[in-house]
């Protein structure tokens, strides 16, 4: 059954209130909406196209679902503060899927290629398979997003308590985004554990949902007037990421984009909740298949669809439509797999 909010008007779009709760209300929809970006970005496409740098920004799904994931976090740790059923909720969500296409992209690697790759010997491919280890040692992005939120996943307990108890906290994204600063500039810091930066400039935008879940739950808004700050926080952060992608690719360390995606982020989540609100209803039934099968089609898309579809040169468009074809049934069927494992699991923890 549906549960999304009935159309607004077109002239409500500056006097409706800026709701928090549409976070929560549009969650399904955001994800897949972010899972969607973050495909668009893997496709590689020439400098040259008109689009570039607008698609380059796609980028930005991965720092959706960590604000998303952040609000959710909260909402579960409001709900029930303990430990044991916590770790339990979050990593039966990723943790079998994971095991899944680790195994089926390390295994044959390390057969093909023994003693080299990702995974030079036994203890090294167990790791792999297991927590992601090569990612954490030589920044082996292949599936870097899955070690990255489940050690986030570990620490976001602490954090909840810690602001809970003490609210002068939540001014933590400040300083992680100083770390972030330190991890690129403090040459001992930067040998030590610069080669994960991508890990260190989302942990913001991770705690920053964390702390916006709180607004979410209490249905906080902001008057209608806002949309204006909205729109032009947006227009500048949007526009300074694309002039990134256009003219300085290779000329900035990363963070520096990654510090602008976090406004984009927010303002644009917020614009995308709005259009939801006068979206056909179909649009968002898409939206919300997609994000529920979104941790899948990250495992699959990549390692075992684009890069064979790849090498048949057919272009941006066709190349996202093959990769999209084969990798949502592929997606869904591993979601049913792994739904059907999890059902043999006890459920009362």
């Amino acid at each position: 059954m549906d549960t999304f909010p009935a159309k607004e008007g077109r002239l409500s779009f500056f006097k409706t209130p800026v709701a928090f709760s549409d976070f929560s209300q549009y969650r399904a929809p955001l994800m897949g909406a972010a899972m969607l970006f973050v495909m668009l970005f893997h496709v590689p496409m020439g400098k040259s196209e008109l689009m570039y740098g607008v698609v380059r920004c796609g980028n930005i799904g991965v720092d959706m679902f960590l604000f998303l994931s952040g609000i959710g976090l909260w909402y579960a740790w409001s709900k029930n503060p303990s430990l044991k059923h916590f770790y339990w909720r979050r990593y039966i969500r990723i943790y079998p899927a994971w095991v899944v296409m680790a195994s089926l992209y390390y295994i044959p690697a390390y057969i093909g290629h023994p003693g080299g790759g990702y995974s030079p010997d036994i203890v090294n491919l167990v790791a792999n398979i297991t927590v992601g280890w090569s990612f954490w040692r030589v920044d082996d992005l292949t599936f870097w997003f899955v070690p990255a939120i489940m050690v986030m996943y570990v620490l976001a307990p602490f954090y909840m308590r810690l602001t809970t108890r003490y609210p002068s906290y939540r001014w933590m994204p400040v300083l992680a985004m100083v770390w972030a600063v330190m991890v690129q500039y403090m040459p001992p810091v930067h040998a030590t554990v610069g080669h994960v930066e991508i890990f260190w400039s989302r942990i913001p935008i991770f705690l920053l949902g964390i702390n916006c879940g709180a607004w979410v739950k209490e249905k906080r808004t902001l008057e209608g007037a806002a949309m204006w700050w909205v729109l032009l926080l947006f227009a500048m952060s949007m526009a300074m990421c694309i002039e990134f992608e256009n003219h300085w690719r290779g000329r900035f360390p990363l963070f520096l984009e990654r510090m602008v995606y976090i406004p984009c982020c927010i303002t644009g989540m917020l614009l995308l909740c709005r259009g939801f609100r006068r979206s056909p209803r179909w649009v968002l039934r898409v939206l919300t298949f997609v994000g529920g099968i979104s941790l899948e089609l990250y495992l699959i898309h990549i390692q075992f669809v684009l890069k064979y579809v790849q090498p048949y040169r057919l272009g941006y468009t066709l190349t996202v439509l093959a990769m999209m074809a084969a990798s949502i049934p592929l997606a869904w069927l591993l979601s049913r797999i792994v739904e059907r494992i999890v059902r043999q699991l006890p459920q009362n923890l």
